[in-house]
């Protein structure tokens, strides 16, 4: 069965234009890539677990912060290449970057060496208008945005 991942892709509208917030994977493998590398904040979850739970869940390990509106909507779902699929919820909120911590996650490094080292799951987030968001965002995740500013533009 293809995996599953939820995430929350976070808005606002500064000066009436919007904006995202996306979050850079960290880890020596992304450490110099930037289009089309950056995310929603969002991991794995199993069918004992609602994907806004999960969601939820995921954006606070990662970025250490509780977010206040609870005023979420679904996104159409989009599917990798590899078949996981990943539930986004848009949430408008404006929050303070400089105040993300996120947790860690160990792997081999440097690789055959046996040495573990720690990496955080996100090196950092930045806010992006949707222009910039659609070049920083991995490919398969765009939809989001567009759906995003369809719904933005409806409101």
């Amino acid at each position: 069965m293809p995996k599953k991942s939820a995430g929350i892709l976070l808005f606002r509208l500064t000066k009436n234009k919007p904006e995202v917030m996306l979050a850079h994977p960290g880890g020596p493998f992304w450490k110099k890539k930037e289009e089309n590398a950056w995310s929603v904040p969002k991991g794995e979850f199993e069918d004992d677990e609602t994907p806004l739970d999960a969601a939820k869940r995921e954006f606070h390990e990662e970025t250490n912060l509780t977010l206040k509106n609870q005023n979420f909507f679904q996104l159409q779902p989009v599917k990798r290449k590899d078949g996981k699929t990943v539930i986004a919820f848009a949430l408008e909120e404006d929050i303070d970057i400089t105040e993300i911590k996120s947790n860690n996650f160990s792997m081999e490094w440097p690789p055959k060496s046996g040495k573990l080292s720690e990496f955080p799951e996100i090196d950092r987030c930045e806010w992006f208008d949707l222009q910039t968001a659609r070049l920083k965002i991995n490919n398969y995740q765009i939809p989001l945005i567009d759906e995003l500013e369809t719904i933005i533009c409806k409101l």
